[in-house]
């Protein structure tokens, strides 16, 4: 192994690999193994090492709640990897980037999100796995809520630590994710533990995902009533396998639906044990503070969303072309802004079908308007934000998936060739798919180098917003309608229904993940 790279971290020595013209290093941990008397608590330091660690292998996934068949690899789940242009240079950007899929799964070792073409363009990338489930979400009784938030905090603790050894600047690191890792992005905003960690943000597709309290306590309870637990505390659960409260907390979110009307919103989800808004480590807006309290530089904040945002959802559940009225009238009725959101989609959009309404209403209220206001309250807080949709259609499944959730991804990472991006895009890449991904992909470094775009800021009085597609134009933002109808409305937590009105009980597709993403 001589002649590989090596970097002295504060833990301790580590030997990474030369790859495709870059250096990566894999598995390194940025906390202790959360196991144990561990379990469940806040993320520890990390143990210091004597000589040289390997740093060649990506760290042990932590346990995925998702109906998928993997093998349990280890316990020294909180590591990350760093992939850079060269580890012998100085002041390079950083780009931090939370793979979070659904707050279920958090691979970073997912060919998606390989850093080559990053690294290529100058840029150092960071990689992280944290806990997710009810490793990272369950709300215990006795232990920190939001536990993947926390262990987010302590990797940009360590990149602020350690960065400078593989050329990177601590001055310069943009945080980014998408779905539910923009969810995390959002969060980290908010958190008065995550101010001077990160200097840029990037959000894409941020989820309306979170929970009360009120409901996070009744869901967890029920939870671990499933599990025959004495009690919704970590104490009960901890000595229980982990990749075995996965596997039924799969299950428990595979029946999610049979609880509309105690758990309202929530249920259409999947997704049962999500952030909850806690007043303390989660403050009651994702988001950036209030601009009393804002940083002086404010947020330099990249965010959009896709087009089609639900359209992959329910394509994979079987559910496309099967809307009825129905179904329309119960996803207004639960999903629009109360009390007039319902009629103000029909009149804002009067040739729309039950297909176009339910589509409509789920993407604005899952994805599109949290991205959008996101983009708003970072304006608000003397913040820069610079916004963007995505609108060309992905090619798989003849055209079906439209501008689908997920798809920005490997285009922005230029990993088209990935599993994500073959589902998505297919074997061959079109020319308008490579100049695409070469786009997004240009816009990102630029704004993780020198905070701008690259194309006009998001003002309140234009809201210009960056059209990506065959040919992309910055026009006023394309969700206008949407806009208007949740004028004076953010996208609130999921609450019981007894405090946040009745639930209707038609049926609605679960936000399971496109495999590899969030």
């Amino acid at each position: 192994m001589s002649g590989q790279p090596k970097v002295r971290t504060t833990e301790g020595v580590v030997q990474g690999r030369r790859r495709q013209g870059h250096a990566v290093f894999r598995g390194i941990p940025y906390a202790q193994p959360p196991v144990g008397a561990l379990r469940f608590a806040a993320p520890a330091p990390p143990h210091r090492w004597d000589g040289t660690r390997q740093a060649l292998e990506f760290g042990p996934l932590v346990p995925l709640s998702l109906p998928i068949d993997v093998r349990p690899q280890g316990t020294d789940w909180l590591t990350l990897n760093v992939g850079t242009p060269d580890p012998g240079a100085a002041g390079l950007p950083v780009l931090v980037w939370i793979p979070v899929g659904g707050y279920l799964s958090a691979a970073s070792s997912d060919p998606m999100y390989d850093p080559a073409a990053l690294a290529k363009a100058g840029v150092v990338v960071v990689t992280l796995n944290c806990r997710v489930g009810a490793e990272g979400f369950a709300f215990l009784d006795d232990v920190p809520p939001n536990r993947g938030f926390l262990d987010q905090i302590a990797a940009l603790e360590w990149v602020q630590r350690n960065i400078a050894g593989f050329g990177g600047d601590p001055g310069r690191v943009t945080v980014g994710g998408q779905s539910a890792g923009a969810g995390s992005v959002a969060a980290l905003l908010s958190m008065k533990s995550a101010r001077g960690l990160f200097r840029r943000a990037i959000a894409h597709s941020v989820p309306g995902l979170r929970s009360t309290p009120a409901l996070a306590r009744e869901v967890t309870a029920a939870f671990a009533d499933r599990l025959g637990a004495a009690a919704p505390t970590a104490e009960a659960l901890r000595y229980l396998d982990p990749w075995h409260l996965a596997a039924e907390l799969t299950a428990f979110n595979a029946g999610l639906p049979a609880h509309r009307e105690s758990w309202g919103r929530l249920a259409d989800t999947g997704t049962a044990l999500c952030p909850v808004v806690d007043g303390e480590v989660l403050p009651e807006t994702p988001g950036p503070p209030a601009p009393a309290e804002a940083r002086a530089s404010g947020t330099e904040l990249l965010v959009g969303h896709t087009r089609d945002e639900f359209r992959y959802f329910s394509v994979v559940s079987g559910r496309y072309g099967t809307f009825t009225e129905e179904d329309a009238h119960a996803a207004l009725n639960r999903h629009a802004p109360q009390p007039d959101g319902a009629r103000a989609y029909r009149a804002a959009f009067p040739q729309a079908g039950p297909e176009e309404l339910v589509e409509t209403v789920y993407s604005d209220a899952l994805f599109r308007m949290p991205s959008q206001r996101l983009a708003e309250a970072n304006a608000a807080a003397d913040g820069t934000s610079y916004l963007f949709e995505l609108c060309w259609a992905a090619p798989a499944l003849d055209g079906i998936l439209g501008a689908c959730h997920s798809l920005d991804v490997p285009l922005a990472f230029g990993t088209l060739d990935s599993p994500a991006g073959v589902q998505l895009i297919g074997e061959e890449p079109t020319p308008e798919a490579v100049a695409l991904s070469r786009e997004l992909q240009e816009a990102w470094v630029r704004f993780v180098t020198t905070g701008d775009a690259g194309w006009p800021a998001h003002r309140p009085d234009g809201h210009l917003t960056r059209v990506l597609d065959t040919e992309s134009k910055t026009l006023p933002y394309p969700e206008q309608a949407s806009r208007q109808i949740w004028e004076g409305h953010s996208p609130t937590p999921f609450d019981l229904p007894s405090r946040s009105g009745p639930a209707p009980t038609a049926a609605a597709p679960p936000l399971s993940r496109p495999s590899g993403t969030a």
